[in-house]
């Protein structure tokens, strides 16, 4: 059996004959490769919501055979290659973990994570706690991110019964601008609505976004289960009303229960 460094020399070498050799390797550049990428992690999130091992491995092998043909484009771009990945990484690793590297004392998890904002603070890496977030992270993974990083320097609530009241203001708020027919007042206070869950589910050792596309997946699996109820039924949706439809939601909601 290859020992790990003998696996990944070999891949770094499939990587290099596919660069040289594949009409289509050649073409890429990391611009093509960018949208590839974003559906690699997607399809890895997916396997990793599902538990699906199996599928987690191979995506994990698709990202990482991404990360060496980035740096094979970078390598012939003369600006950096694998080594310099690798060696920068543990370098970063290393500086920022002091309480394993060096004499810094942590109690928790939370200390890490306060050292780990402090060190960048000071390398200069970041002017701000909350620069350098991608604008393309998607909406609610980045209001989690935000709030996980302003916590970091004790911006954050003492106890949870605070952030619920926090909660219903901000629905307070979207009421009365609802009233008011204020259209860029309630987009406002619905996002500040969305922004507020988002730091309860936090506190509750919840993930927001995970939370969400459950609930996505759990409405598609139920909705296509009326779908199938019409269907044996002999009607179609387009015919029935919203209560009619409301009534086989309710049937397999509860069919789902009982199970």
């Amino acid at each position: 059996m290859n020992t790990t460094a003998e696996n990944f020399l070999r891949l770094v070498k499939i990587m290099d004959e596919l660069r040289e050799q594949c009409p289509w390797d050649k073409k890429q550049t990391i611009h093509t490769l960018r949208p590839m990428t974003l559906e690699e992690v997607y399809e890895l999130c997916e396997a990793i919501i599902n538990e699906d091992w199996n599928n987690i491995k191979e995506e994990l092998g698709d990202v990482l055979l991404h990360i060496l043909f980035y740096s094979r484009i970078a390598k012939e771009e003369n600006k950096f290659d694998i080594n310099d990945v690798i060696e920068a990484i543990s370098k970063k690793l290393i500086t920022r973990h002091p309480h394993i590297y060096g004499d810094v004392k942590v109690e928790n998890e939370d200390d890490v994570k306060r050292n780990w904002e402090k060190i960048k603070l000071k390398e200069g890496v970041k002017k701000s706690i909350l620069s350098g977030m991608p604008n393309t992270l998607p909406a609610v993974v980045k209001a989690t991110r935000i709030q996980e990083k302003v916590k970091q320097v004790g911006f954050e609530w003492s106890n949870i019964s605070d952030v619920w009241k926090k909660v219903e203001e901000e629905i307070n708020e979207l009421k009365v601008a609802i009233k008011n027919k204020q259209k860029q007042d309630i987009e406002e206070e619905f996002g500040d609505v969305l922004f507020s869950l988002i730091n309860y589910a936090r506190f509750l050792k919840i993930d927001a976004e995970s939370a969400l596309e459950k609930t996505n997946q759990k409405f598609i699996k139920r909705f296509q289960s009326i779908e199938e109820v019409v269907k044996q039924r002999g009607k179609l949706l387009t015919e029935m009303n919203l209560e009619e439809m409301d009534e086989i939601w309710n049937e397999v909601k509860n069919k789902k229960h009982n199970h």
